[in-house]
């Protein structure tokens, strides 16, 4: 049964998602290669799972539940080991819903045609910057 959500890389986008997702109620796993990266999830906040370990390493990936999860979200400071595990969740565990953050807006086009949705924080930086802008020019 897939009622999991798991988070790869709990740097300050993967543990403020972690944190809001379990405090939100949600089963939350996080995994990050340091172990030092958990002290970033919210002691009142996040109620889930945090496992140190190298999440491109499939049999870790198995070993930390990747086969019951129904979301996962990667968010490494990494976008090539973001793009391959993007793809390993899809390609062979067949995750339902794939997020994935890349610094490069080419590593998009990798992922095209596959139920993967790319996060581009330049770009959600700058859509929140135009927002604002037209917001003080009202």
């Amino acid at each position: 049964m897939r009622n999991r959500t798991m988070i790869i890389g709990c740097g300050r986008l993967g543990a403020s998602l972690a944190n809001y997702a379990s405090s939100q109620g949600e089963d939350v796993v996080v995994l990050d290669a340091s172990k030092e990266s958990f002290t970033k999830l919210d002691d009142s906040a996040f109620t889930g799972y945090s496992i140190a370990c190298d999440a491109t390493d499939i049999d870790e990936l198995v070993d930390a539940g990747i086969k019951s999860v129904r979301e996962v979200v990667i968010t490494t400071g990494d976008d090539n080991a973001n793009l391959f595990l993007a793809l390993a969740c899809h390609d062979i565990f067949e995750v339902p819903s794939i997020y994935v953050r890349f610094d490069d807006p080419e590593k998009g086009m990798l992922i095209q045609g596959k139920k993967i949705k790319p996060i581009y924080p330049f770009q959600l930086s700058r859509d929140r910057f135009t927002a604002l802008k037209g917001d003080s020019e009202e």
